[in-house]
């Protein structure tokens, strides 16, 4: 089993630009959150195994996420010319979940650490998901978007001591990483 340091040390070397450890007993998934996933403002509801309805209740989600007593929010930030540089922030969450993926891949594959990773926004593993007409064709790689489980985010960022914002046009994107064992 890996200590934190090592999971950290996996951590910093996957290129995303933050990082910061955080109490996951102390996360609040709340119904509110959820709620703005069902009203389809990303247009991605009832669309992808990753969101909602698909990932679960928030009961089941409460019941998964309580094995686990520390996580790590991961994140990508992006310089833009202009607030509306809309180059650089797909740029930016293409990076952030690229590295997103590699990083769940080399700790669940590679490493068999038993971890719950959340990511930002939608699953984009595949080119079309295959919700609601096939099974997953990655299921052991699937990892529900932080808001599908009703965090958040800048409340997990104050949680973790990490900033939810870094200033004038930068554009961040937020992922976070739940683990079993002392966080200590």
């Amino acid at each position: 089993m890996k200590t934190k340091d090592e999971i950290i040390e996996i951590v910093n070397s996957t290129g995303l630009t933050q990082n910061a450890v955080f109490d996951a007993s102390k996360l609040s998934f709340r119904t509110e959150v959820r709620e703005m996933c069902a009203a389809d403002k990303c247009n991605m509801y009832g669309k992808n195994w990753a969101c909602p309805p698909a990932c679960g209740t928030l009961d089941e989600i409460r019941k998964k996420t309580a094995e686990y007593s520390w996580g790590v929010v991961v994140q990508k930030t992006g310089q833009m010319e202009d607030p509306y540089d809309v180059d650089v922030m797909m740029e930016t969450e293409q990076e952030l979940k690229k590295s997103f993926i590699n990083l769940c891949d080399l700790l669940i594959e590679r490493e068999k650490i038993d971890c719950f990773p959340m990511g930002a926004g939608s699953c984009q593993r595949c080119a079309k998901c295959t919700y609601p007409d096939a099974p997953c064709r990655f299921p052991d790689k699937l990892f529900p978007s932080m808001e599908a489980c009703g965090l958040v985010v800048s409340d997990t960022c104050e949680l973790a001591g990490i900033p939810y914002y870094y200033g004038k046009n930068t554009i961040t994107y937020t992922c976070c990483i739940l683990f079993k064992g002392s966080s200590s």
